[in-house]
């Protein structure tokens, strides 16, 4: 569910919701994964505003001097060849265990940041990363400099905010706020960071009702490209906290610290399921388009495709509110699908309760994905034939609109407010068949544009995706190239799918 993915480079999981459906999942999100706080302002450390032009300086080119960089840190620092090298440069998805980054720097403060970026400046690809569930492998570079922000994983709650550091697990998240009687829209799977789950967006559960994570964002620490520790919200660096906010992650700068205005749980929550006969799906998918859309904003759904041979079925989703409620509104649904469900689940919760009911798995996981947009109602029988004969792949779709929708579509860099959903395409893969596999999401995805469903969210990174920038960002891009080249004019962060590629 969101996107989620790495602090760096957006992605995802979320596998949840074929798991409470009874399908075994292997794979990340989202439908991220993804459907993923008070300290004082932290000043700028330079003596010239963040907004001032950077001078013009050329960057140093010879390789970074890994003995003075691992001095200088508080955490470990990690080479090819090394003691537990091997497992520290791992992301989440297996694919990408045969790349090799040159060093793996593990940030356990600010200054460990900071002390990264001033070295690596030129020198090589960085990339951060705190959950690692990157889609595209961008947080495990070939050759780049990984800094692991783990260990800046404090969540302090503290009445309506929430100052959360940017290695924290939604997992460790929803647990902190559940305690503290507060909630935060956000992601599903429980090691997605929320960093890279606020820097895409943030579609969860919830979203619904409470809008996207990234709405809820306050303000944020960001270590810049010349090394400075700057503070982004709307009064300070606004442009750069517009960008944060939907922008995706590794583009602008290292966000170690969020600070988030969060909501009180409600106290009273419904998830279901519901699971329908084979081959009913587009019969299902047509009603549930209309349905999603005329549904009150306490009432989140996704609608899963399995991809076989018949196409298999499944709704899911949370309800802000009592089961009799919900029950009224499933009844709209099921009445127009043309098929009544197999399976009915129905069960009241709390708000940690509902989050966990969603949980997806925690093991590393092998999967190729991609995503696409719908904005209006696309043809369900032309969706549902992609994903037929298809065995190990699952489209996931989740429902937006509601509080999503508030916002203007230039207020934040989320460019699709104005989405009735996204879809996820999640395709199991092994080292062996990953360039099949990786051809059948390509067909899918291009399947998806002919029924409708355009665009795409940048926590489901994709690289084959085409015209990803438009797809991502739409009218947005332009501002977001012109912020990134404002905050790293010698495009320190690059990386594939940076905004200023």
């Amino acid at each position: 569910m969101d996107s989620e993915h790495d602090q760096g480079r957006p992605g995802v999981p979320r596998r949840a919701f074929l798991r409470i459906a009874g399908v075994s999942a292997a794979g990340a999100v989202v439908a991220a994964c993804g459907p993923g706080d008070p300290a004082a302002p932290v000043a700028s450390t330079a003596p010239a505003p963040a907004t001032s032009t950077p001078p013009a300086t050329r960057l140093p080119t010879a390789p970074p001097n890994w003995d003075d960089l691992r001095s200088q840190l508080t955490g470990n620092l990690l080479r090819p060849g090394a003691d537990g090298y091997e497992t520290a440069k791992q992301g989440f998805n297996q694919l990408f265990d045969g790349n090799n980054p040159v060093a793996v720097a593990t940030a356990s403060t600010v200054q460990d940041v900071q002390a990264c970026v001033k070295a690596a400046a030129g020198r090589v690809t960085i990339a951060a990363r705190s959950g690692g569930h990157s889609y595209a492998g961008y947080s495990v570079p070939q050759g780049g400099l990984v800094i692991d922000v783990a260990a800046l994983n404090k969540v302090d709650v503290q009445g309506g905010k929430a100052v959360i550091g940017a290695g924290a697990k939604l997992k460790d998240v929803y647990a902190a706020l559940a305690r503290a009687g507060r909630a935060l829209p956000a992601g599903s799977c429980p090691t997605v960071g929320i960093a890279g789950l606020t820097l895409g967006g943030g579609i969860g559960v919830l979203a619904r009702k409470y809008g996207l994570t990234c709405d809820h964002l306050s303000s944020a620490q960001v270590v810049a490209a010349d090394g400075r520790t700057l503070t982004a919200s709307a009064g300070s660096e606004p442009d750069l906290f517009w960008a944060l906010r939907g922008g995706g992650g590794g583009n602008f700068g290292i966000v170690t610290e969020f600070t988030f205005d969060t909501d009180p749980a409600p106290p009273e929550l419904t998830v279901f399921s519901l699971h329908f006969p084979a081959g009913s799906g587009a019969g299902v998918l047509g009603a549930w388009q209309q349905w999603i859309a005329a549904m009150p904003p306490e009432l989140w759904a996704n609608l899963v495709l399995s991809g076989g041979s018949p196409v298999q079925c499944r709704v899911s989703g949370c309800y802000v509110g009592d089961t009799a409620g919900l029950t009224t509104l499933l009844n709209n649904l099921t009445t127009n699908a043309g098929a009544r469900p197999t399976q009915r689940v129905v069960k009241p919760v709390d708000y940690l309760g509902a989050m966990k009911y969603f949980e997806g798995g925690s093991n590393r996981q092998s999967f190729v994905a991609s995503s696409r947009i719908i904005t209006t109602p696309v043809d369900a029988a032309k969706l549902v034939a992609v994903a037929d004969g298809r065995p190990g792949m699952d489209l996931l779709i989740d429902g937006l609109g509601g509080a999503v929708a508030g916002p203007a579509k230039d207020a934040t860099a989320f460019w699709h407010r104005d989405a009735l959903a996204s879809v996820q395409v999640y395709a199991t893969a092994t080292a062996r068949n990953r360039a099949k596999v990786t051809e059948s999401v390509g067909d899918v995805v291009a399947g998806l544009a002919a029924a409708g469903a355009g665009g795409g969210y940048v926590n489901y990174i994709d690289p084959a995706l085409p015209d990803w920038k438009t797809a991502y960002y739409g009218d947005n891009a332009k501002r977001l190239q012109e912020v990134a080249q404002k905050y790293d004019p010698h495009n320190v962060f690059r990386f594939g799918q940076g905004v200023i590629s």
